[in-house]
């Protein structure tokens, strides 16, 4: 079994590798290697997409590397196959980004990226460090966490998702913020589970022996 981390040149991806790779060996789930080779990522048994940076930047660099998109959505969507997208790989997922200009996303998970808008000027954005997670509904991805666990978290655009169902968790920063979604074989977490400590370790422990 392998599990496929997608190198587009959007982040380093040094640290999920070694928390995947971890879990991995912990838990007896194969191999995890790091691509941008569409043939390895077409027979990937499970596909994760990192992502740092802006919503557009990230979708034109993923999109720039001939073949790769094709070959994700062929392993995720044809094959149904188990993903994992990962901050600005889990705002790909939704219908459109809108930060600095409107951007077209997978449209996998139905919904908007937009600005976080907090009540007052007590809440920073970006919205950055630990906060405790809502679970809103149970997962196979979420198993052995509950809420009030914490998740670390970088951005200043969250998934506004158009289905209810498909929130899995959100945090409370003054407002609801979307944390975990998902929808059949295809989940996305706005925190960076490799910098969640355990319970980031557990989740990522979750997705690797998950069978949809």
């Amino acid at each position: 079994m392998t599990t496929v981390i997608v190198d587009y040149e959007s982040g380093n991806l040094h640290s999920a590798a070694k928390a995947f790779q971890r879990m991995a060996a912990e838990s007896g789930a194969g191999e995890v290697v790091v691509s941008d080779d569409p043939a390895t990522v077409r027979e990937a048994d499970r596909v994760v997409l990192p992502g740092d940076g802006a919503f557009p930047a990230c979708r034109a660099e993923l999109f720039d590397h001939r073949g790769l998109f094709e070959a994700i959505e062929a392993t995720v969507i044809d094959a149904g196959r188990p993903f994992l997208g990962i901050c600005i790989g889990m705002q790909m997922l939704a219908t459109r980004g809108m930060e600095y200009e409107p951007t077209p996303g997978f449209d996998w998970i139905k919904g908007l990226v937009e600005p976080i808008r907090p009540p007052d000027q007590s809440f920073k954005v970006p919205h950055m460090g630990w906060n405790d997670l809502v679970i809103d509904h149970p997962h196979p991805l979420l198993e052995g966490i509950a809420t009030g666990d914490h998740a670390y978290f970088v951005h200043s655009y969250h998934f506004r998702v158009e289905t209810p169902a498909h929130l899995l968790a959100h945090v409370d920063y003054g407002t609801g913020i979307t944390a975990v979604v998902g929808r059949d074989n295809i989940v996305g977490t706005q925190f960076h589970p490799e910098k969640s400590q355990a319970t980031g370790l557990r989740l990522i422990a979750n997705f690797l022996r998950w069978r949809p």
